[in-house]
């Protein structure tokens, strides 16, 4: 009987955790992993969006640089290999469920930001492209996509936020590891501090 009464308990623990699998998965968040994962989908895909017009501009910020006399080449170097760096990455959907594809990626686009910002700065110890028109207008836009790119940054940040709290919450944790839905990355705060952290610039010439 002792035995007959355990085979009996076991049986009635695998039934009720078999019922306590079925409901999650049938009305625990299923739907709302859909949404919010074409919501980081559609989040991500604005990230890109700026990302690309930012790389677009590049080589025409460059070429009218290149124009004035005795800029520094480095500065301009720098600019480049950076750019050619952040698009060499492919940058797919799939990215935002590779921490370290994602952490590559940022890194890259980090490094374009402080080259950019670098580059920037040094403009303004030559006149001549302080007047120019075209590299102001070159410089307005580039502005105005870093702008853009933030705004883009920051709605990817939170909707992620949203969906990462949904996957590690009960009873919603059960279906997202019933039909592997993992926590995505996000933005690291070390590197948002890294890319708007104004460059230092030594204009001393030895």
């Amino acid at each position: 009987m002792p035995r007959l009464s355990r085979r009996l308990a076991s049986l009635a623990l695998t039934v009720g955790l078999g019922t306590a699998l079925t409901v999650p998965l049938s009305g625990c968040g299923y739907n709302d992993f859909q949404r919010l994962d074409e919501q980081t989908k559609a989040s991500w895909a604005e990230v890109l969006n700026q990302y690309q017009r930012r790389a677009d501009l590049v080589p025409n910020i460059v070429a009218t640089v290149k124009g004035e006399a005795n800029f520094e080449q480095e500065t301009l170097t720098k600019v480049v290999e950076a750019r050619a760096k952040a698009t060499s990455i492919q940058a797919t959907p799939e990215l935002v469920n590779n921490p370290e594809a994602f952490n590559k990626f940022q890194q890259a686009q980090g490094e374009l930001s402080g080259a950019l910002s670098r580059l920037l700065v040094v403009t303004e110890n030559y006149p001549n492209l302080k007047a120019n028109q075209g590299f102001q207008d070159l410089r307005v836009q580039l502005e105005g996509t870093e702008n853009r790119i933030t705004v883009a940054r920051n709605r990817y940040i939170q909707s992620v936020q949203e969906y990462n709290v949904k996957v590690r919450s009960f009873p919603s944790n059960l279906t997202a590891m019933a039909f592997s839905y993992s926590a995505k990355p996000s933005f690291t705060v070390q590197n948002e501090a890294q890319i708007s952290q104004p460059p230092a610039v030594n204009f001393d010439k030895k």
